[in-house]
């Protein structure tokens, strides 16, 4: 009985393993595809048992934005999507609380995302 729970958890264990390395995998495709059109900022928030927020933003030489992606969630399956709503808006007409009225993590995220080096 002892073996059989030792057995499940290692491969518990090697499954999220496998499936972390896989999101991280995935992650990093979409952002290094995102550095290729400018500049990026980089934002996270969220905690150990809230839906963690990864805001990528990338601008253009005029301080628009080209591209950017989200991440969130608790588990391995969450995976990088467009932000589309955002492409196109200026540095200066980007406000977090507008964007995403209802979303504070979002928020908190896209926040550190905008606080990329000008330069």
């Amino acid at each position: 009985m002892v073996t059989t729970l030792i057995t499940v958890a290692v491969i518990a264990w090697l499954c999220q393993m496998a499936l972390g390395g896989w999101q991280i995998h995935r992650f990093n495709r979409a952002f290094d595809a995102l550095c290729q059109k400018g500049r990026v900022g980089v934002g996270r928030s969220g905690g150990r048992f809230k839906p963690r927020v990864i805001v990528a933003i990338a601008l253009d030489d005029n301080h628009r934005v080209c591209d950017a992606l989200m991440m969130r969630g608790l588990t391995v399956f969450a995976r990088p999507v467009k932000i589309a709503a955002i492409n196109g808006l200026a540095l200066q007409e980007l406000e977090p609380d507008v964007i995403f009225p209802n979303d504070s993590l979002c928020q908190d995220a896209l926040s550190l995302a905008l606080k990329l080096k000008h330069g």
